[in-house]
């Protein structure tokens, strides 16, 4: 058996080859996988569930990614999902179309026996106090709910100018600022007695190694997807000794649903 992790696609009605890639990924590589996470920004920006009613391009895209996703879990695969940074409005009604579980923001537990800690990665950024403050707003349930009152197309234009905002801000910011902040990484993980972690949001794929408590210690970091590659992460069962291995893949060369690629 298999467990995949994903995050950062970042699908939007401008990356069609993305959405065709992991639609593709869901009906090949990740078939009779135990469980597919989505540790957040499935979507470059999530206007409110009620999107699924509108004549609006994202919501045709949405449609497509929902039938796949319940198509995978309808053969036996748990699906879970994580909010990102772009997607946080994402809510129970888009969850129950992919018969997908809602995560919290961090998710402890144990993947085919590897102790993990799972989460976005945003809420690591610690450094960057222009972002954590626009962290804390996004995530209040009140002014969630402030912004799903308000109508659908307010809405739309509010969230292109908060990404149009997003990339001004983020091109006069240094590079460390916007990493996750060492110090936070490893109190996370004493704090859930760990010696994994597994997140996205940085766009910076790589396997860290650390020490938590004296013990030796792994940060896996998923990349974000483009028009021509994805990025997973695959824990299998089956092998020796389970750990998570990180992997780049073509679009048009997906890895086989064995796992073993």
């Amino acid at each position: 058996m298999r467990t995949l992790l994903v995050a950062d696609l970042h699908l939007s009605e401008h990356t069609p080859g993305t959405v065709q890639g992991f639609i593709r990924y869901l009906e090949t590589t990740a078939q009779g996988a135990q469980a597919l996470y989505i540790l957040g920004d499935l979507f470059d920006a999530w206007p409110g569930d009620d999107l699924l009613d509108q004549p609006h391009p994202l919501a045709d895209i949405a449609h497509r990614v929902i039938d796949a996703l319940r198509r995978l879990a309808s053969s036996g695969t748990a699906v879970y999902f994580m909010h990102g940074n772009r997607d946080f409005l994402i809510g129970e009604r888009f969850a129950r179309c992919c018969r997908a579980a809602l995560l919290p923001e961090v998710q402890a537990g144990k993947l085919h026996g590897v102790p993990v800690v799972l989460l976005h990665g945003d809420s690591l950024c610690t450094r960057d106090d222009a972002y954590m403050a626009f962290r804390r707003q996004a995530r209040d349930p009140v002014w969630q709910a402030q912004m799903l009152a308000m109508p659908f197309g307010e809405r739309v234009a509010l969230a292109q100018r908060l990404r149009e905002q997003s990339g001004e801000a983020n091109a006069t910011k240094a590079e460390a600022i916007m990493d996750v902040t060492p110090s936070d990484v490893v109190d996370l993980m004493a704090e859930h007695g760990v010696a994994t972690m597994i997140h996205g949001h940085t766009h910076r794929p790589k396997v860290h190694d650390l020490t938590v408590e004296d013990r030796p210690a792994k940060r896996y970091v998923l990349g974000d997807w483009s028009e021509q590659h994805g990025w997973d992460i695959v824990i299998a069962a089956d092998a020796d000794q389970a750990k998570p291995r990180l992997r780049q893949f073509s679009l048009d060369a997906l890895p086989a649903a064995s796992g073993l690629q």
